[in-house]
């Protein structure tokens, strides 16, 4: 009985999420496992083949070949690692993260679209029955939350930026409106007018929620790229994100070929200037000023990079 109540419950989710046809399902030109490897690669912005091919139990020359497709269609570049040249490192283009971040969209809206169906009593019950299949079927291994993930923007994100760089600073360093305003207008510069393969912004997610933030933007010196706008929220830090996302505009700054990658930022934030130091950053100048309502020191850090070809 337990074998034909669980082969049941296969037949039945297949069906359910259209796994047999999963391209048409989502109206997208990708299988079940090529979607599942575009966001593996979204979501681990330095992924060596090696660790993907475990991670997803996947057939090496089977890996092999849908990367190679992959690489045909602009989607990846693939590059020795840094680690281990003996491994192959697989990074998403500019191409790849949008078709990355269409199929986390409309696998969204599919689950959402499902979920509408459910009363919103029932829903509890639904989320802590998927929780035990995971906990039972994962043999020793505990239901857990998965750690944060580093994606693009979606809708509401960017505002979103905005509303908790106002509250947390406000909160935590007493920063007036002033502080939020000088945000909504970075963001507002950002959203209206950049250059996808030259600038971007990541945010940080936990358990389906936003929890972090980082901004790379062209700045006004040649071949330089400005770090702004990072944020990790209270109960997100202290296990390496803010971390993750520095290493995230570094790597991409130097990847599409800025020589410097600089940052403004104020003597308080005293994590966040850990973070830099950690990355390479070097305290060029500093200056006080009064802003947001308040007395403080601004500082001026710099990363060189590389020779770069960005005019």
């Amino acid at each position: 009985m337990p074998i034909q109540e669980i082969r049941a419950f296969n037949r039945f989710y297949t069906n359910l999420i259209g796994a047999l046809d999963y391209s048409k399902h989502l109206y997208t030109p990708y299988t079940l496992t090529e979607s599942r490897v575009l966001y593996e690669l979204a979501h681990s912005p330095r992924t060596d083949a090696a660790d993907l091919r475990a991670e997803l139990s996947l057939d090496a020359g089977y890996l092999s070949r849908m990367l190679a497709k992959f690489e045909r269609d602009g989607l990846v570049a693939r590059a020795p690692s840094e680690v281990d040249p003996r491994r192959q490192r697989i990074t998403l283009t500019t191409h790849g993260r949008e078709a990355a971040a269409l199929l986390d969209e409309r696998s969204r809206e599919a689950v959402e679209s499902l979920l509408a169906k459910v009363p919103a009593d029932v829903r509890p019950r639904l989320v802590e029955a998927t929780r035990t299949v995971r906990e039972i079927l994962g043999g020793d291994r505990p239901a857990h939350r998965e750690g944060p993930v580093l994606r693009d923007p979606g809708p509401g994100d960017l505002g979103w930026v905005v509303q908790r760089h106002g509250a947390l600073y406000a909160a935590e360093y007493g920063w007036n409106a002033d502080f939020e305003g000088l945000v909504a207008r970075i963001v507002a510069d950002f959203a209206q007018d950049h250059d996808p393969h030259l600038e971007r912004v990541w945010i940080a997610e936990l358990d389906g929620r936003p929890v972090g933030s980082v901004m790379c933007v062209r700045d006004d010196a040649p071949a330089t790229a400005r770090l702004r706008l990072l944020l990790v929220e209270p109960e997100a830090r202290g296990h390496g994100l803010g971390d993750r996302l520095v290493r995230g505009v570094v790597d991409f700054a130097r990847d599409v070929g800025y020589r410097e990658l600089v940052l403004w930022t104020n003597d308080v934030l005293t994590g966040a200037r850990r973070i830099y130091q950690r990355a390479g950053f070097t305290l060029v100048a500093e200056k006080p000023h009064r802003s947001y309502g308040v007395d403080l020191v601004g500082q001026d850090w710099r990363l060189p990079l590389q020779e770069g070809t960005i005019k």
